[in-house]
């Protein structure tokens, strides 16, 4: 299917907010992969402590990646074929690309393990590089599905249909890799999204659950920015 200029003006003229499914997550894999490149790129591949500290944060990112493929393909991608078939083939085929590119890059890290001392500072480089070309190619995806991905998802169904859709997809993420998603999501968003998500989270969470969410993003917030979300929650 060809989305036309017309659904992707949709995007860009709505005159009011409409349910965006991506928005959160893409900050938090946007941050969670410019953290971890730049965490590479200053990486000691010397150092055992160093290195074994990048190869866990790395190893974490690409799992990461490859469930949110999973996660995208299984409710996303089923919502707009079931209304809009062979529109999401341009990124569904992509993701196969993508699932590709993590087990490769999984490879080099196991790979760089393996090498000797003198051989990791070139190991690490190339693994440097390779990461880079990954999170390009992701910005860029990440934006199509923004935005072309938007444009059909609008036009075809209506806020409380999209954030039900939402909602299943979060209730399908085990608990520990939530945890992981928060650390990256909720320290990434604006003030307001950040509180809205929090007051979302604090209604359909136990309360434990939501207490250690909190406790997980606390240290990762300045003092304003967690001052202004405890005063949006009366914490």
């Amino acid at each position: 299917m060809h989305i036309t200029s017309k659904e992707l003006a949709h995007v860009a003229a709505a005159e009011a907010p409409r349910f965006d499914m991506y928005s959160g997550i893409h900050k938090a894999l946007r941050a969670f992969m410019a953290d971890t490149l730049l965490a590479l790129g200053r990486m000691d591949a010397t150092d055992e402590e160093d290195l074994a500290r990048c190869e866990e944060r790395m190893l974490q990112l690409l799992g990461l990646c490859g469930s949110h493929l999973a996660h995208e393909n299984q409710f996303v991608h089923a919502a707009i074929e079931a209304r809009a078939p062979g529109a999401s083939d341009r990124i569904g085929h992509e993701h196969e690309e993508h699932v590709q590119e993590i087990a490769q890059l999984a490879g080099q890290l196991a790979q760089l393990r393996l090498a000797s001392p003198a051989q990791r500072p070139a190991a690490a480089q190339a693994l440097y590089r390779a990461l880079s070309l990954f999170i390009a190619g992701n910005f860029q995806h990440m934006h199509v599905e923004e935005t072309a991905h938007n444009a059909v998802l609008w036009a075809r169904y209506t806020d409380a249909e999209l954030a039900a859709i939402h909602d299943a997809l979060v209730a399908s993420i085990p608990p520990e890799e939530m945890m992981l998603v928060a650390r990256w999501l909720v320290p990434f968003m604006n003030p307001m999204e950040r509180a809205m998500l929090c007051a979302d989270m604090r209604a359909k969470a136990p309360a434990p659950a939501f207490a250690a969410l909190l406790a997980t993003v606390r240290p990762h917030l300045s003092t304003r920015e967690w001052d202004k979300l405890a005063r949006a929650l009366d914490l």
